[in-house]
């Protein structure tokens, strides 16, 4: 009896630990290159999330600055991340980032839900959510390399 509740609980523990370990392994789906995105790459720091389309002009525009940008926020732990407003996937989004020539990372799994981003029918629209997951400004319109490091510059300074 005493062995066989052993067990038993022994069963009850593996089953806890696999029920915690699974959702340390969620992920934001895969970037247009079909490479899966883990959620530790995005907790824990700021975000730049755009929503872009092939057919939005400003759009278009803007994605130079957006490259120019990234690679320069990354060094400070600052995530520059752009969405398919169309809701593109595979094959079709990896042909449209090309396209546009986007450089940082586009996320076919819309983060909208995980960090409560309003909805918005314009683009472009770039959303800045801080370290702890939270909102703090939504952008509607052409964003230029030089305005979002200061909004983001700002915003950081508030706390």
């Amino acid at each position: 009896m005493v062995q066989r509740l052993q067990a038993i609980i022994r069963i009850v523990i593996v089953l806890v630990a696999v029920t915690a370990l699974a959702g340390c392994g969620e992920d934001l789906g895969v970037d247009q290159h079909g490479r899966k995105v883990a959620a530790e790459r995005l907790d824990g720091q700021w975000l730049v999330i755009n929503y872009w389309a092939e057919w939005c002009g400003p759009c278009r525009s803007e994605i130079p600055e957006l490259n120019a940008l990234a690679p320069e926020l990354e060094k400070q732990s600052i995530g520059v991340f752009g969405v398919n407003f169309d809701g593109l996937q595979g094959e079709e989004l990896t042909r449209a980032a090309q396209a546009l020539g986007i450089e940082f990372t586009v996320l076919a799994k819309d983060p909208a839900e995980r960090y409560e981003l309003p909805p918005s029918d314009a683009l472009p629209v770039t959303y800045i959510v801080d370290d702890n997951g939270k909102v703090r400004e939504r952008l509607l319109g052409e964003q230029t390399a030089e305005g979002l490091k200061a909004r983001l510059h700002a915003l950081r300074q508030e706390g």
